[in-house]
């Protein structure tokens, strides 16, 4: 336990006060010796980091709480199956924190797990799409709240499988021995130029 609080930066009587509010998850013991590993001093680490951001413990821990009960990535990433463009990110707690600043609470980190969009490897968070992650951040610094962006992406996710359904449709209706794959960029082009020109028809409306 002093190697450990020595190694954080923190005292003695910190650490304990943390093992007791369940911030810590309790050491491997043999016998009398209470083992800590690198697990244990990242999550040290993570708790200064979001204690500077303004965290309060009780909000900490509950963010741990959900961040454990968080589907491992390779779960995420074995549902989708099939190959990718997009690419995952890694992040810790705090960078995910600087990311959305103010705005990592239980609920948020609670609803982009249940999305799929974030996912846990270890003591990293891996979210599924830098695409998604740098738009999401771009919404909330022009003031969006990250509860609406994340509600907005629940919404977008059901007309986008419902999208990927219809074209998937027409082609193993009409064109059975078609690659799927030459699909992809067609239907992504399709809508793309509908919802730009969905954007100029409400933009444009009186």
């Amino acid at each position: 336990m002093n190697e450990l609080a020595a190694e954080a930066g923190i005292t003695v009587r910190t650490l304990r006060f943390y093992r007791e509010r369940k911030l810590l998850p309790p050491p491997r013991r043999e016998g009398r010796i209470a083992w800590y590993d690198e697990h244990h001093l990242a999550r040290l680490r993570t708790i200064t980091a979001l204690l500077e951001r303004g965290h309060t413990l009780n909000a900490i821990a509950d963010l741990t709480d959900a961040f454990e009960s968080g589907r491992d990535v390779g779960e995420i990433l074995g549902l989708a199956g099939a190959p990718t463009e997009e690419t995952p990110v890694r992040l810790t707690p705090e960078e995910l924190a600087d990311y959305f600043e103010g705005e990592v609470t239980t609920e948020n980190l609670q609803a982009a797990l249940d999305l799929g969009y974030i996912g846990t490897d270890g003591d990293e968070i891996v979210h599924i799409s830098r695409r998604l992650l740098d738009v999401s951040a771009a919404l909330v610094h022009e003031g969006v709240p990250l509860a609406e962006v994340l509600s907005a992406g629940r919404r977008v996710r059901e007309h986008a499988d419902a999208m990927a359904e219809l074209f998937l449709d027409i082609l193993h209706s009409h064109a059975p021995e078609s690659d799927p794959g030459k699909l992809r960029p067609l239907a992504k082009a399709v809508v793309e130029a509908e919802l730009s020109l969905a954007m100029d028809r409400r933009l444009g409306a009186p």
